[in-house]
């Protein structure tokens, strides 16, 4: 899978992950302090000041663009992951599937549904009435009694004990 990741995203992962380390925040501070060090020998002219004008107007525009790259990236996985989720639970309504192609005005009259949600469970005695130890517990072997009937999941168990017992 490495492999198939073009040369600006595999520059872009390795660059936003040095970037946003100690080292490279120590880095940045340590030119600083070289280029106000060398201020009184330069008298603090103009090249001088402009030196380190352009070296961070430089730095920061391009970093802009790995930081927009790698923020597209992490937001499509968790975009992904909470789709996973919501395919996979029996009482979530797949209509929330891909909701970020919605306009501000559709999220804002869900986003006041969820709120009118909120306010009726707050009106509940017990705040664990609808979110019990017992009720996930339940949800968890009634999803895995279903699961486990299904095709895939028998494969997958096979081709696993197949594999253990060659070994």
């Amino acid at each position: 899978m490495a492999d198939k990741k073009n040369f600006f995203e595999r520059f872009s992962n390795k660059a936003t992950a040095a970037t946003g380390t100690s080292a490279a925040f120590f880095t940045a501070i340590s030119v600083i302090v070289v280029w106000g060090i060398t201020g009184p020998i330069f008298k603090y002219s103009d090249t001088w000041q402009l030196i380190i004008n352009t070296g961070t107007t430089i730095v920061t525009f391009l970093m802009v663009f790995l930081i927009q790259k790698s923020q597209n990236k992490d937001s499509k996985a968790i975009h992904l992951k909470l789709n996973e989720l919501l395919a996979s639970h029996q009482g979530a309504s797949n209509r929330m599937v891909d909701i970020e192609d919605l306009t501000e005005m559709e999220l804002d009259h869900l986003h006041k549904f969820y709120v009118q949600l909120s306010d009726l469970a707050e009106m509940e005695d017990d705040l664990t009435c609808t979110h019990s130890i017992d009720a996930a517990q339940e949800n968890h072997n009634l999803k895995l009694s279903n699961f486990k009937t299904k095709k895939h999941y028998i494969d997958a168990r096979a081709h696993r004990d197949s594999s253990k017992q060659s070994k």
